[in-house]
């Protein structure tokens, strides 16, 4: 079969792999038909950041049932199914509690074990969602990026009448918006430097858009006055400017959910921290997008909200081919940052 690997020294080779087949009673074999790049892929393609090489990526990924192991008894070949990437023990104290993207012997499709940006993949039962007949099988591939902002609005106790504010408006951040406006937001921000990123976070709902490169702090803050309260911050950039932004633009007694993953260290004057105390901010760090019961409400309601078409999907795609096409966008990127989800599709 073929398979996009990735070596050590950043390259992106499209090679012919065995298929891999069934080993264990709970094993699925799933014929892959489309499988997204993420953001997180990005340092272990360029910046040695893999656990191992060579290795395939892709923990975005949706296809079809091709054959079952003997113990799975509620799937069937054809049956249509996303990746869930993380598969927790089940049994620590955390796991118990349900806090499973706690869990410390994990292991997770596509980083610690070959993932889908092949033909054909194997995974455990627990790893996948089974689709509802009314949903296409590349909006499964998206399943997993909407859930991470879901679990942060999970962790928050929902975003129903409050006023959220994306800093960020990357994939993630985007499709985190459209989910509070989905779910009932108030009203819904995007901050960004990207104009064209605003223009389409306008196009698709937002109930104002500012950009952090041409306003300063106190301006932001006062075009944010009217909503100032009930206010759900979602930091999704992952950056030491950023963080400090989302600080300094949230209301009295904001929620401010950090979702970004930081590749920097963030210093913050005693001034910035002060606000966190002076606005009795509630601060909540979002890690990965599970919850109880297995594999949590996030997943749930993405299949809902996507099945329902509440997201518009096709201008946060820069680029959708074949294995040589997807492996040459990738490598073009050079460490850079996505403008845009980058998407296999094997159909």
């Amino acid at each position: 079969m073929k398979s996009v690997v990735i070596h050590a020294e950043g390259s992106v080779r499209v090679e012919e792999r065995p298929v891999p087949q069934i080993q264990t009673a709970d094993d699925v074999q799933v014929r892959v038909v489309c499988s997204g790049l993420c953001g997180s892929d990005i340092p272990r393609i360029f910046n040695n950041g893999a656990h191992y090489y060579p290795i395939t990526l892709g923990h975005e990924f949706s296809g079809y049932v091709e054959a079952c192991g003997a113990d799975v008894t509620d799937l069937r070949p054809g049956d249509a199914v996303a990746c869930v990437p993380l598969l927790p023990c089940f049994s620590c104290p955390e796991c118990e509690k349900g806090f499973y993207s706690l869990c410390k012997r994990y292991q997770f499709v596509g980083s610690r074990s070959d993932g889908g940006n092949a033909e054909f993949i194997v995974v455990k039962r627990a790893n996948l969602f089974r689709l509802p007949a009314e949903m296409t099988i590349t909006d499964g591939a998206f399943i997993e990026p909407i859930t991470v902002g879901l679990h942060a609005f999970h962790l928050a106790g929902g975003c129903t009448d409050k006023n959220v504010v994306i800093v960020g408006a990357g994939t993630i951040g985007l499709l985190a918006m459209q989910s509070a406006l989905a779910l009932g937001a108030r009203s819904v921000t995007a901050i960004d430097i990207n104009d064209e990123r605003l223009t389409l976070a306008k196009r698709l709902g937002a109930t104002r858009i500012l950009n952090s490169k041409t306003s300063d702090v106190t301006q932001m803050a006062a075009m944010l006055e009217e909503s100032r309260f009930d206010q759900l911050v979602l930091e999704t950039a992952g950056t030491p400017p950023t963080v400090a932004l989302a600080i300094a633009i949230a209301g009295p007694r904001a929620q401010l959910a950090l979702v970004g993953t930081l590749h920097h260290d963030l210093h913050l004057p005693a001034a910035t921290f002060g606000q966190i105390l002076r606005k009795e901010l509630t601060l909540l760090g979002s890690w990965m997008n599970y919850s109880a019961p297995w594999p949590g409400e996030e997943w749930e309601t993405a299949t809902r909200l996507l099945a329902q078409k509440k997201f518009t999907l096709s201008p946060l795609i820069a680029h959708t081919g074949d294995f040589d096409s997807f492996a040459r966008a990738v490598q073009a990127l050079e460490g850079a940052p996505m403008q845009g989800k980058i998407l296999l599709r094997l159909d």
